[in-house]
């Protein structure tokens, strides 16, 4: 039970549990993978449930008049991948010691990696005292089954605040997003770079261009069944290439495209009248997020056109605030994206073991704190 007397926590074993327009209450509108929709989809379609390791546990919370009033995405797990927080190691290190590292207990969007809210706090309510009572009712709740630990990652910064004073260890890492200073052109962002890399992303674009590679961005109903064919073919492509095994099954795409397509931007690269690559962008409220990407074909510098710079366009051009474009990549520095840090927090059930992870943490938070630094200094925009 969450700390109250008045407050009631419950397990639901499928979003389906969850009345929409509860969970979205909760979850607000800016981000579009905490939404009851995209969480759906995953479900419905097989890419979440106990067989792929990823099992539904979501926690709510309702108030005395029944009303739900805070939730946690959450997920019993049964392996560590598809999280993009990387605890493998610590999983070889506990189980070297005799213990069971798995199941585990996740708050994540299954598969990825951008930050959102795990605490979800419906508007009006005493957000400080229902993320406290969220925290701590998942410490009880992996306590009473049993697990290691329990994750929370890809956090606002804020909310590891929270976390640390109830007890979670923090984690940090890095990626690499774009941000709009109020840009009126694609010319105007350039302006701002160094001549050299100013050249650089020119002549990229423009050996794009030379190959006569054109470009469709699709929305909502636009988006057909041969589309989502078609681009499922560049997503398997590239699973197979990057991790051997894509997490997400084609009746996915087709089922976001029914729940959400109007947050959906498709954009189709082509080719002498064929698509031979595609990047699909989910739009937030003052973000676009890059999410997947394939090609079937070998182009010079179509990568960096259909995921960076086309991204940029459209952000410029849609008063879009911040493009993020994935995980990892340091080769998104030298065109205009900028090192941010990641969080995520940590409970560990045994002392001994979270003793251990604590000092590996510490040291690890330096070491991104002085990457962080470097990077930001070879960023490619004009100095002083």
């Amino acid at each position: 039970m969450p700390d109250g007397e008045n407050l009631k926590a419950e397990i639901a074993g499928s979003i389906s549990q969850i009345p929409a327009h509860d969970w979205d209450a909760c979850a607000g509108t800016d981000n579009p993978f905490l939404s009851h929709a995209f969480l759906s989809a995953l479900e419905e379609t097989g890419c979440t449930n106990a067989d792929t390791g990823w099992q539904p546990y979501h926690l709510i919370i309702r108030n005395s008049c029944g009303t739900l009033c805070a939730a946690m995405p959450l997920f019993l797990k049964g392996h560590s991948y598809g999280e993009y927080v990387f605890d493998h190691a610590w999983a070889d290190a506990y189980e070297r010691a005799g213990g069971s590292y798995y199941p585990k207990l996740q708050s994540a969007v299954p598969f990825t990696p951008v930050t959102g809210p795990r605490l979800l706090i419906r508007d009006g309510e005493d957000r400080p005292a229902l993320e406290r009572a969220l925290l701590r009712t998942a410490q009880k709740l992996s306590s009473e089954l049993g697990v290691s630990s329990l994750h929370l990652t890809f956090m606002p910064e804020a909310q590891t605040v929270a976390a640390q004073d109830a007890g979670y260890l923090i984690r940090t890492d890095q990626q690499f997003h774009w941000h709009n200073r109020a840009y009126g052109s694609f010319e105007d962002f350039l302006s701002v770079l160094s001549s050299r890399k100013r050249k650089q992303i020119r002549k990229e674009r423009k050996r794009v261009e030379e190959q006569g590679i054109t470009f469709r961005f699709l929305k909502g109903d636009v988006i057909g069944e041969d589309d989502w064919d078609r681009f499922f073919d560049f997503y398997m492509d590239t699973g197979r290439r990057k991790w051997g095994s894509p997490y997400l099954n084609r009746a996915f795409f087709s089922r976001i495209g029914e729940l959400m397509g109007d947050r959906i931007l498709l954009l189709m690269c082509e080719h002498d009248g064929e698509a031979v690559a595609g990047a699909l962008n989910f739009i937030g409220a003052d973000t676009l997020y890059g999410r997947y990407w394939g090609c079937v074909e070998s182009f010079d510098n179509l990568h960096f056109e259909a995921c960076y710079y086309q991204a940029i366009d459209y952000a410029i051009a849609h008063g879009m605030a911040h493009v993020e474009a994935g995980a990892q990549g340091e080769h998104k520095l030298a065109r205009g994206y900028e090192p941010q840090k990641t969080y995520s927090a940590h409970w560990i059930g045994n002392e001994s073991f979270r003793s251990a992870v604590a000092r590996y943490l510490e040291h690890e938070r330096a070491e991104v704190d002085a990457h962080v630094d470097i990077l930001t200094d070879h960023t490619p925009f004009k100095k002083g």
